[in-house]
């Protein structure tokens, strides 16, 4: 006899947003099973994912109401400046944090992230993680949705959350229409550890050629500082950098940085990756939604991608909490639509802003640069509007989730 195991809700994907979601849901007594080929072992062993994330504080306060930011807290290097150029000439806006407010973000290596997020799901009797395992048949009726696994058993639900990344089959197989295309560039990622401390300030400088990010981290176990390095290329010269030796790549990053961090040496294996935009305008369709990655892919120029896919998580997880309580079907087309709303915008609006950015910001030419600096000049002037990027960064614009805000739902 065939084993059929029931939820609240099925998440296909097991990565960082989708095992987010999960611990919302089981905070506020909703069950939920998730699906993922990939071994949980390999996806926090040390050289399976080099990266790291600016986690905004609204985020961060999420992770405060799921229990895991204390865990985070040692690993966490806050963000308390920013500092933004036209390729390190003068005319920069400089975002700085009041000595009582809230930091700009955390820094938080992605290991760690998933390191947290494994021992605060195996803690948590309403998740089933079910990890590697093979979907091999989807089924759907009027009730829920079915998937039905390689070993023979059947996991059933109201609703399937498809978390599966970029390249996500569930939401292409379920015919959700996608605008897409490439930047014809490579962002390539890695740490440094480096002379002149950080003093918990993130860099920005906009080259024609693409962005270039320094990040700060937290000093490592020999007390030398690190930051994180996103240095964007265009295509045809991503292969070139990739054959760099390390001391040659070391040489070109500290020349991209302009002396700020003083000499560097490689902190960690680096990455290389194309950058590509697309955008889902539904999220919602039949008993299925979609969040993160596999709802929109922005360009990492702002760091607002694994942002934006929690502010997902956190406005779904209230969405189905207020419809669980009023003992609605947690598929009903009419309360997903909410999140629909919710979301939709807001993450057009992301979406939109980081692709104007990238293309403002890689118009070449002295004139071009001019103007540029000429706006960044007004920003800085203004403190209405430095305001403004700072909330927006902080992720505190909007109607706010209860979770973003650090209150449960």
């Amino acid at each position: 006899m065939t084993e059929v195991l029931r939820s609240d809700v099925l998440i296909s994907g097991g990565g960082l947003v989708g095992q987010v979601l999960a611990l919302a849901l089981a905070r506020h007594g909703l069950s939920s099973q998730i699906v993922d080929p990939a071994d949980p072992v390999a996806t926090i062993a040390p050289g399976f994912d080099g990266r790291a994330s600016a986690i905004a504080s609204a985020v961060w306060r999420m992770f405060g109401v799921l229990g895991i930011a204390e865990r985070l807290e040692p690993h966490g290097c806050a963000i308390h400046a920013i500092k933004v150029s036209d390729g390190g000439k003068p005319g920069q806006i400089d975002f700085v944090t009041a000595p009582e407010s809230d930091a700009l973000g955390t820094m938080v290596e992605n290991r760690q992230l998933r390191l947290a997020l494994a021992d605060a799901v195996k803690a948590e009797p309403l998740i089933s993680l079910n990890m590697p395992v093979k979907v091999t048949a989807q089924k759907k009726d009027q009730h829920g949705v079915t998937l039905v696994l390689a070993d023979g058993r059947e996991l059933r639900a109201p609703l399937l959350v498809v978390a599966e990344g970029r390249r996500s089959p569930t939401r292409d197989a379920e015919g959700f229409t996608m605008a897409h295309w490439s930047y014809h560039h490579h962002a390539m990622i890695g740490a440094v550890v480096h002379d002149v401390p950080h003093r918990e300030v993130a860099h920005e400088i906009f080259y024609a050629a693409g962005p270039f990010a320094l990040l700060p981290l937290v000093d490592d176990e020999q007390g030398r500082h690190r930051s994180a390095f996103v240095w964007t290329v265009s295509e045809k010269d991503g292969a070139g950098f990739a054959k760099l030796g390390d001391r040659g790549f070391t040489a070109e990053l500290e020349k991209r940085a302009g002396g700020i961090l003083g000499h560097m040496e490689l902190a960690a294996p680096r990455m290389t990756y194309p950058l590509g935009f697309h955008h889902c305008a539904r999220i919602v369709g039949e008993r299925v939604v979609l969040v993160g990655d596999s709802a929109h892919g922005i360009h990492p120029i702002a760091g607002q991608g694994l942002n934006l896919g929690l502010r997902d998580a956190a406005a779904l997880a209230e969405v189905l909490v207020d419809g669980a309580r009023l003992g609605l079907d947690l598929g009903d087309a009419a309360m997903l639509e909410r999140y629909q709303r919710w979301r939709g915008l807001d993450n057009m609006m992301v979406s939109l802003a980081t692709d104007g950015l990238t293309r403002l910001f890689g118009v070449p030419g002295e004139m071009a640069s001019r103007v540029r600096r000429f706006g960044m000049g007004a920003v800085q002037r203004v403190p209405m509007l430095k305001q403004f990027f700072m909330q927006e960064a902080r992720g505190e614009s909007g109607a706010l989730p209860k979770l973003l805000a650090g209150q449960e739902i």
